[in-house]
């Protein structure tokens, strides 16, 4: 990701044996990353079983807060594409019990359809 991309928030992709290699210790036995996103410096994993989203906090990111989300518990969610003037994709997912919805920012090097696609693939299990 380049630096102008990690100031504006935008997620970039990361391999899924990366990801398993560096939080292999979250996940349960047997249960596989299938795609990871980097956001400066928190991260975004889809496993099989479930989404987790690694939340850095402080200055020096060492207190790290781990969000477990069960395919069951999202409603819904929406994928906005790129356009001409907003460079950037961008996807909101709603987890029931809550109003607002948990948004990320994409920017060029995403696939945000990949992104739809795992998301379909997973809440409709």
């Amino acid at each position: 990701m380049g630096i102008f991309g990690g100031m504006m928030g935008n997620a970039s992709s990361i391999d899924p044996r990366a990801a398993t290699q560096e939080f292999g210790r979250l996940l349960a036995q047997g249960e596989e990353v299938h795609a990871g996103y980097q956001l400066i410096r928190d991260s975004f994993l889809f496993t099989d079983r479930r989404l987790i989203l690694i939340d850095k906090q402080g200055m020096t990111g060492r207190k790290v807060e781990y969000h477990s989300i069960p395919y069951r518990s999202i409603t819904h969610f929406s994928v906005e594409t790129a356009g001409t003037f907003d460079l950037d994709a961008e996807l909101k997912i709603w987890l029931s019990g809550t109003a607002e919805p948990i948004a990320r920012q994409f920017g060029k090097g995403v696939d945000v359809y990949e992104v739809q696609a795992l998301l379909a693939a997973f809440v409709a299990r």
